[in-house]
């Protein structure tokens, strides 16, 4: 019930108070700017300079890292692009020697077969020639025999 005893003095509609508590809070906010506040915010500045240093430094520091990171991965594909094109002609160069091998193959393999085609034919040739004169000899000895008997 106290606290309806200082109801009717609270007044709605500001007087001339209000301007009086407007210039206390300005003094105040004044004074604690000049006391408190400005000796807090330059060192809060000199521990941020401090902090932004040393932050700095490592922030300098992980770029490096980051670009010599990406140079590294950079030079890492150059030379596994290098080592693929490298691989990719040797297999060339051993497709085309094995091409020419096989060629070379097939040719040697070609004549001694027309060789032996040849061989064949001159082997068949006396063959015949000699079945041919036993022949002749074998129709002589027949025919002779044919006669005495």
């Amino acid at each position: 019930m106290h606290l309806l005893a200082f109801a009717g003095t609270i007044q709605l509609f500001p007087d001339g108070t209000l301007l009086i508590h407007v210039a206390l809070i300005l003094i105040m906010i004044w004074v604690l700017n000049r006391t408190l506040y400005k000796p807090l915010n330059k060192v809060i500045a000199a521990r941020e300079k401090n902090k932004g240093g040393r932050s700095g430094e490592a922030a300098e520091i992980l770029s490096g890292v980051a670009e010599k990171e990406a140079r590294y991965n950079r030079e890492l594909l150059e030379t596994r692009s290098k080592g693929y094109e490298l691989t990719e002609k040797q297999q060339i160069a051993a497709s085309e020697a094995r091409e020419k091998e096989l060629a070379s193959v097939k040719s040697e393999v070609a004549e001694k077969l027309e060789a032996g085609r040849k061989r064949i034919a001159e082997e068949a040739k006396t063959a015949q020639s000699a079945i041919r004169t036993d022949a002749e000899k074998i129709a002589d000895s027949i025919a002779a025999s044919i006669l005495k008997g």
